[in-house]
């Protein structure tokens, strides 16, 4: 995508095509103008269209551009913060809406894309969130106690049971959620885009937002060639923000993060690894995820940025790594390189902004973008056509509050990402 193989590897050269677009020009008038072409921006843009509102979607390069389109392509319920602390963060109203919110998102992504016949290699079959020693099986004790109490679908497994499923007897256990699965990403951001179009909503690419002012009671979107004009302003650009909304960013830290697939693996390791099809990862602070794609190959995925020094780090590390977890898979090829930013906010939770009066949206997804994306996308849709109330929101209203030494974090995390992997694998 823009000549950068490394930018979402594997995804575009297996994703369906994207619907055909073009840049903005000229001029036009809408009911909701929605800036940034991801999960939240085409969910949005979907539920709106449906209801007959009229919709411009801006996004500044293509279709599933930042972080939509490289993830790890994991479907997760639920946030990093342990269940029963969320009340004591957002107090107890705010805490179970997004608790229910988000442990239900997966069902969202499911069911809209069994609706709208996306091609994007979807397979609901649970994630797995594997315990590196027992520091890591304490950790995920708790949350099966927590998200069970809640009456979730989660099932902790031992290391029997785990070795089993996962096809390594690396982890100590592991937490099966049957709420989650794994898809293909940008693929799905793609046909979350062409439901969208098909709905009545206009989507424009290649248009980068220049600037935005308030025009009496409506707002004037600005880009390079043209201008729309709006009642309201939707902001779904998360981790990939610049101006005019670059607050949004100065909020978020990146966290890069990288994957590396295989070739096509044989018969014998495809049954023998993760032979149900979970995707998964793990408790370590410097995380490793892996999954398959319907092919059999094998995306293996962890913190750093494939670039300079890292590039050569990480692959190493990788190759490495999968030898330690899966003995019998050999010096196998990759077929494919990519990485991305991932938004983090200071506490792991998300954030809803009024950025101005008419301007709203959802940022900070801590690497879980695909299922709180998409139903904070409904969600935005809900609230600017008037079918909920701000009061109604799983989250209440905050101010963007820049991260203190962000720029120095970003650095001590990517060199730390490649200090980490330099070491060794360590399971």
């Amino acid at each position: 995508m823009l000549n950068d193989p490394r930018s979402h590897g594997l995804w575009e050269m297996t994703a369906p095509p994207a619907p055909d677009t073009v840049a903005f020009s000229g001029k036009a008038d809408a009911d909701v103008v929605i800036v940034g072409g991801g999960y939240t921006g085409f969910s949005a843009a979907l539920h709106l269209a449906e209801r007959g509102t009229r919709v411009v979607l801006l996004e500044g390069a293509e279709i599933g551009y930042g972080g939509s389109g490289r993830n790890v392509g994991l479907v997760n319920a639920g946030m990093w913060v342990m269940p029963d602390e969320l009340p004591g963060v957002l107090g107890d109203v705010y805490g179970s809406r997004l608790l229910d919110v988000l442990g239900n998102a997966p069902r969202l992504v499911f069911d809209l894309v069994e609706k709208h016949g996306i091609d994007c290699e979807i397979n609901p079959a649970g994630t797995l969130h594997c315990a590196v020693g027992q520091s890591g099986l304490d950790e995920l004790k708790q949350r099966a106690e927590q998200w069970s109490r809640r009456g979730a679908p989660v099932r902790l497994l031992d290391a029997a049971e785990t070795a089993t499923k996962v096809g390594t007897d690396a982890y100590a256990g592991a937490l099966l959620d049957m709420r989650a699965g794994t898809i293909q990403p940008l693929a799905y951001a793609r046909g979350l885009a062409r439901a969208a179009i098909a709905a009545g909503a206009q989507v424009f690419t290649g248009s980068p937002v220049t600037g935005a002012e308030r025009n009496g009671a409506r707002w004037t979107v600005k880009t390079a060639r043209g201008d729309v004009t709006a009642d309201w302003v939707i902001v779904a650009t998360n981790a990939y923000t610049v101006s005019p909304w670059n607050v949004v960013r100065t909020e978020l830290v990146h966290l890069p993060y990288f994957n590396f697939a295989t070739v096509p693996l044989s018969a014998e390791m495809q049954a023998r690894i993760l032979p149900e099809r979970q995707g998964a990862w793990d408790t370590k602070e410097v995380l490793s995820s892996f999954r398959f794609d319907k092919r059999g190959r094998l995306v293996f995925g962890s913190v750093g940025a494939l670039r300079g020094t890292g590039l050569g780090i990480h692959k190493a590390w990788a190759r490495r790594s999968l030898r330690k977890l899966f003995p019998g898979i050999g010096d196998v090829a990759f077929e494919a390189e990519w990485y991305g930013k991932i938004g983090m906010t200071a506490d792991n939770l998300p954030r809803f902004h009024r950025l101005a009066d008419n301007v709203v949206g959802f940022s900070g997804y801590n690497g879980r973008g695909i299922a709180p994306g998409t139903v904070f996308g409904r969600t935005l849709a809900e609230l600017v056509s008037g079918r909920i109330a701000e009061a109604d929101l799983p989250l209440p209203v905050t101010d963007p509050q820049a991260q203190s030494f962000r720029s120095a974090r970003e650095g001590y995390y990517e060199l730390g990402a490649q200090v980490a992997h330099f070491a060794g694998a360590r399971f």
